[in-house]
């Protein structure tokens, strides 16, 4: 499996440090089916997986930098209490968002990568935001952030994905796989803000 860097802090996919997801394979398979993601879509997304292979550093500072970084409710999420940046802190969460973006396009959707999906989540909230990094920050970036800005993702991806001259069509076939897959990864990402024994009201 490629990764983005030799060491990426805090990433620990697929180790017994990650708790195995409350998600059962099961209802993965159902939520593929929900969404629609089939056999073509895991196979173009590994086409988009080498097409942004080298372009995830680009990818993510266009986000953070580009995106994020002018909108405060979101900025703030990555700063500290006093709004203040926290550069460690970003460069390390945004190697380990530079390997999402792989790991969205390159791994099998596995157990391995239900767990890390549900360790992901965990870490977007009450439970375990700032722990891995060990910084003051917000407590928690509320779903409803989440799941709005997965539709800028989806927007600003595009581009990224044309950049290696497929075709048109080409292209529609990774970017619609791609959206398939972060509608698929926001409804696993749902289950701890659902569950009021963990992330109680953090809408």
């Amino acid at each position: 499996m490629e990764k983005v860097a030799e060491n990426i802090h805090g990433y620990n996919y697929g180790t017994a440090e990650i708790a195995v997801s409350r998600i059962s394979v099961q209802d993965l398979e159902e939520l593929k089916i929900s969404v629609g993601f089939t056999l073509d879509d895991q196979l173009q997304l590994r086409l988009a997986g080498e097409v942004l292979a080298e372009q995830t550093k680009q990818i993510v500072e266009h986000w953070r930098s580009g995106i994020i970084a002018s909108i405060p409710n979101l900025s703030r999420h990555s700063r500290s209490p006093e709004g203040e940046p926290l550069p460690d802190y970003a460069a390390k969460s945004n190697l380990r968002f530079e390997q999402w973006i792989l790991d969205t396009c390159l791994r099998p959707y596995d157990q391995d990568w239900l767990n890390y999906q549900e360790e992901i989540a965990l870490r977007h909230t009450s439970v375990k935001k700032n722990r891995v990094d060990n910084v003051k920050s917000t407590s928690y970036v509320p779903l409803r952030d989440i799941v709005a800005f997965i539709a800028v993702m989806n927007e600003t991806i595009k581009p990224y994905l044309a950049a290696k001259g497929h075709s048109a069509e080409e292209v529609d076939r990774m970017h619609r796989a791609w959206c398939k897959s972060l509608q698929l990864q926001v409804a696993i990402w749902t289950r701890p803000y659902t569950d009021c024994s963990q992330a109680a009201n953090e809408w």
